[in-house]
């Protein structure tokens, strides 16, 4: 029995004259994802495409799990291949769908028959099918409002195809059709959240990461590693740039006051990480910054970060609770890294008390007071380390 993948997009249906350069994209980001799994051959119609392996070996649960992962796809559900005889098709859907229905307490029969050339209408077909499993299975009974199990037949030019329920995909648009943008990911719960947020509106993402050894450790930029492969399974490859903040960070505490250590080194980072992402030709920046969560994110602290680079900054979680952000974070399963105890440059030099509502004028005049500035971030900038997360 010859099994399928029906892939159904959801937002790209809204694109207009445009919709098949993000259809194409998709069907790309798709064949990115299970190449190494076997040969496929891939058809658009309607909506739809289809994902027909050529091989008989090839696995279908591992082609299915990853496929739940590409953005872009609203739903999508694996298929049993009928021939377009009714006798073919009402036999094969008990046999595919057996262990579905013989769990099942209610079902329907939903039929879409696109090839108008066959002989039974789609009311016929869902009436003639429904019948033929209730004399099968008598453990059901129809229920056309709430059933446990939708069987959908659908009849196309060359086959018809037998499915059950709809599996959930991870939705959004397709990965690159958006745009690049670099996200600033440290070893916390909110930026690999936000980094997938913003992968799942199509954005291609690079990362940057910030690294003050001694202050911070191998094990720290391990962890970052980690959560990054987690986003990449999503987003598609990640390069990222780790970058040696230890000499400016000891600048900060040196020649800076102490209410303003964290609101300094966020500014330094976004200069740090626009060089970066300008070198990667993105055009927009993203933090997992959240209005009010810590000292740094007032909304008088922001105001000051932001000024410090000319591009675009995306913050998803801005008004997110922390609640919201765990939530996703296990979603994407990166809680439970993101909570191992190596600690990020985030938290070296923490004020005891961080000025929440600062003057950028202040903030300026206290930054200034770094001899060599600038060329303490060309050092950075150029020692910068590159590392490519698949």
């Amino acid at each position: 029995m010859k099994e399928i993948i029906l892939v159904k997009n959801g937002e790209l249906a809204l694109k207009g004259l445009n919709r098949s350069s993000f259809e194409d994209k998709l069907v790309k980001n798709i064949k990115h994802k299970i190449s190494d799994l076997g040969d496929f051959e891939f058809t658009k119609s309607q909506s739809t495409i289809m994902v027909e392996p050529l091989d008989d070996d090839i696995d279908l649960d591992e082609a299915a799990d990853r496929i739940s992962r590409v953005f872009g796809i609203a739903a999508f559900s694996r298929a049993c291949e009928c021939e377009k005889d009714f006798d073919d098709i009402k036999v094969k859907a008990c046999e595919y769908l057996f262990d579905e229905l013989s769990e099942a307490e209610t079902f329907k029969v939903e039929a879409k028959r696109s090839d108008k050339k066959f002989p039974m209408k789609s009311p016929e077909i869902s009436r003639e099918l429904g019948g033929y499993i209730l004399s099968k299975f008598k453990n059901l009974k129809v229920d056309v409002h709430n059933p446990d199990i939708i069987v959908t037949v659908e009849v196309r030019e060359k086959y018809a195809f037998v499915r059950g329920n709809n599996i959930k995909g991870a939705g959004g648009m397709p990965t690159g059709t958006n745009g690049r943008a670099a996200v600033l990911i440290s070893g916390g719960i909110d930026s690999p959240v936000a980094a997938y947020m913003m992968a799942k509106r199509g954005i291609e993402l690079c990362a940057v990461h910030f690294a003050s050894p001694p202050y911070t450790s191998e094990l720290a930029e391990m962890k970052v590693m980690d959560l990054l492969k987690k986003v990449a399974r999503y987003s598609g490859v990640i390069t990222t740039y780790v970058v040696p903040f230890t000499e400016l960070q000891e600048a900060i505490r040196d020649y800076c006051l102490e209410e303003y250590f964290t609101i300094i080194m966020r500014r330094l980072m976004m200069k740090l990480s626009q060089k970066v992402a300008e070198m990667q030709n993105c055009t927009a920046l993203i933090t997992g910054e959240s209005v009010g969560q810590v000292a740094s994110q007032t909304m008088y602290a922001l105001a000051c970060t932001d000024c410090a680079a000319s591009m675009p900054i995306f913050r998803p979680c801005i008004g997110m609770d922390k609640e919201e952000i765990i939530a996703i974070s296990r979603k994407i399963d990166t809680f439970d890294i993101s909570i191992q105890p190596y600690e990020d440059c985030c938290t070296v030099f923490t004020p005891k008390h961080p000025k929440t509502r600062p003057h950028l004028d202040d903030v300026i005049k206290a930054e200034q007071k770094i001899p060599e500035l600038d060329a303490m971030l060309q050092r950075a900038f150029d020692n910068v380390k590159k590392v490519i997360i698949k």
